[in-house]
């Protein structure tokens, strides 16, 4: 048996980026294994200059997840002509500290271009342990950081604000895949009978083989150097999760 959390993300819009083609910041299917460390990370308060400590984190992080409703995928299109004369010397705010932007030569190219892809009204349920549980940061620290974040938390995107808390519970489960098969869908996202089959993706040495496929997905990041790297390989099929008991 293992310790799981189980998250739902839950969004008005979600992004879970991949590898930027172009001008065109895509999303996946599913949440990428990336995102979450950046979202636990933010959540435990670390900061940029702590890429070492995210990528070990990264390297323990062990998930599966559900697709309890995909929603509609849609693009922001978005244009940015850096070098007019208000986007010289104003400031936004980052954690707080203001920062400005000069007149740069770069800024100065004329318009930038861009295409933002996200879900909107999508809902997922992830199931993630660490391996070793125990090592800093442990299993309870991320409990701890879900429920009392150190930052505003964000599924992909700073617009993406998730719709409520994150954190479920915490389980005891004989493995991520069978905690997804058996934490009931949310009731504003059945779509049906309880034979309705979703989505759902989940560790390579986990879960049935016979009906599911292998892929090979390149969703890890150097956190030093802000770049998607690694391959690995996860199992996706059907799982068949029950429906919240009526009351």
């Amino acid at each position: 048996m293992i310790d799981v959390l189980l998250l739902r993300l839950d969004a008005p819009l979600a992004s879970f980026g991949g590898a930027i083609v172009d001008n065109h910041g895509i999303t996946q299917d599913h949440p990428p294994l990336s995102l979450l460390t950046g979202l636990l990370a933010n959540a435990l308060g670390y900061a940029h200059r702590d890429a070492t400590r995210t990528e070990e984190l990264q390297s323990r992080l062990r998930y599966a997840v559900r697709c309890d409703r995909f929603g509609k995928r849609i693009v922001d299109y978005q244009t940015a002509y850096l070098g007019q004369s208000f986007l010289v010397d104003t400031g936004w705010t980052t954690r707080g500290v203001r920062e400005d932007r000069g007149g740069a030569p770069q800024a100065k190219k004329g318009t930038h271009i861009r295409y933002r892809h996200y879900l909107a009204d999508s809902v997922y349920t992830v199931a993630l342990t660490l391996v070793p549980p125990d090592v800093d940061p442990a299993l309870d620290d991320i409990e701890r950081a879900l429920n009392e974040p150190r930052r505003p938390l964000f599924i992909g995107r700073k617009c993406c604000i998730p719709s409520g808390h994150l954190l479920i519970r915490r389980v005891k489960a004989e493995s991520l895949f069978s905690t997804l098969e058996s934490e009931p869908r949310m009731p504003s996202a059945r779509v049906g009978s309880s034979d309705d089959m979703l989505q759902a993706w989940w560790p390579a040495v986990e879960g049935p083989v016979a009906e599911s496929r292998l892929i090979t997905v390149t969703d890890e990041r150097d956190w030093t150097n802000q770049i998607h790297t690694g391959q690995r390989q996860v199992r996706h099929g059907l799982v068949s999760p029950p429906e919240v008991p009526d009351e």
